[in-house]
């Protein structure tokens, strides 16, 4: 049953799990995120560690995604498509 579902979500894979997770990449990029900003470091013990190994830069950098993602919703805009 393991293979199975690790088979079924895996993206090379799955056609629907890969058109899922493109679907949803495209809807994020109108806030200026990336996919894997969605992992929750509060939720899942080896994300927090995972960003602890990160390098300042590139965490402070998710951050700032982050924030300008919550302020633009906050505001009912997108980012300019020009960017």
């Amino acid at each position: 049953m393991a293979s199975f579902l690790s088979t079924f979500l895996d993206l090379k894979k799955n056609w629907f799990a890969s058109q899922h997770m493109k679907t949803i990449s495209r809807c994020l990029r109108r806030y200026g995120l990336r996919y894997d900003d969605l992992y929750d470091p509060y939720y899942d013990l080896d994300i927090k560690e995972a960003l602890n190994h990160l390098p300042k830069e590139i965490v402070d950098t998710r951050n700032q995604r982050l924030k300008r993602a919550m302020d633009l919703s906050m505001k009912h805009e997108y980012l300019p498509n020009n960017l």
